[in-house]
């Protein structure tokens, strides 16, 4: 477990006491009061009480032990990329997806006006989302563990020349200066998130479109992917991601992370499975859940 600076620690415990007291209306996420992670837990659901936690680890923890039903986590950036550690996070957890929501991605530059702004402190994908900016205007970056924990940072520092890049609305939250919003390089800028839970849906909604998605791990042998999609393509399922990572540090067992529109009972989709099944040393199915987003 982490720790939270004193700006953010009251705010970590009235949120963490609400939270705790009513479980069904949990929904962890990982960062602190304000993280763009809170901003989608507040969007996706209303009726939630969000819970900070330090980590990825610790809002998954929180689903596992009870302490709330539900988590939601970021996983992919329209500008850079999936975020890590998520795709070994996911299946080792044994949660199951049940939702996703999509949040637009604003920063603002916020400090506490002690001289000229040279250094901002966010999450590395923020930076990484913002480079551009930053090396226009010749601010160097400087990681940390999320957003809204920088601001929180920045309002407990007397470092000549620090701010923070975080969600605009954090200044407020933590007595800064706003100088400005929009430093993400592009308009488009889009986080998917997805909503995680100790158990899958037990009936997806009736008529809204679904997604599926699952991980694989081939076997090593030559075309051994090529063989494992070909049901897909042959039973026409759209498959709209899929993403390799290493596991066991050998470079040899190669699994894969996968979503398809659809749901099994579909027969198209019921074939694509078995065939895949059939043709991979592992297959786990994370969950069907609806699109908030439409895919074609």
């Amino acid at each position: 477990m982490g720790s939270y600076t004193a700006s953010a620690q009251h705010l970590v415990d009235e949120m963490k006491a609400a939270a705790l007291a009513d479980p069904a209306r949990g929904l962890a996420f990982q960062g602190a009061p304000g993280a763009n992670s809170d901003l989608a837990a507040r969007e996706y659901d209303a009726n939630s009480l969000p819970l900070p936690c330090y980590s990825f680890e610790d809002a998954i923890e929180a689903v596992l032990g009870g302490s709330v039903d539900r988590a939601i986590i970021p996983i992919e950036n329209s500008l850079h990329g999936r975020v890590a550690d998520i795709h070994f996070l996911l299946p080792e957890s044994g949660l199951y997806i049940v939702g996703e929501h999509f949040l637009p991605i604003r920063y603002g530059l916020m400090s506490r006006d002690l001289g000229p702004v040279t250094r901002a402190m966010s999450h590395e994908q923020a930076l990484g989302q913002c480079r551009k900016w930053l090396r226009a205007n010749n601010i160097s970056p400087i990681a940390h563990s999320d957003t809204a924990g920088a601001a929180a940072w920045v309002a407990d520092s007397d470092e000549v020349g620090l701010a923070a890049l975080a969600p605009p609305h954090a200044a407020e939250l933590y007595g800064l200066t706003l100088h400005g919003t929009g430093m993400e390089d592009a308009d488009h800028n889009m986080t998917r998130f997805v909503v995680l839970a100790r158990e899958p849906l037990a009936e997806p909604p009736a008529g809204m479109p679904l997604m599926t998605t699952f991980v694989f791990e081939v076997k090593n042998i030559p075309a051994a992917l090529y063989k494992a999609l070909g049901g897909f393509a042959t039973n026409g399922v759209n498959m709209t991601k899929l993403e390799s990572y290493q596991v066991g540090g050998s470079f040899a067992a190669t699994k894969f992370y996968a979503d398809i529109v659809g749901a099994p009972g579909d027969e198209r989709i019921d074939r694509a499975l078995e065939e895949l099944d059939f043709q991979t040393k592992s297959l786990r199915l994370l969950g069907t859940y609806p699109q908030a987003r439409l895919r074609p």
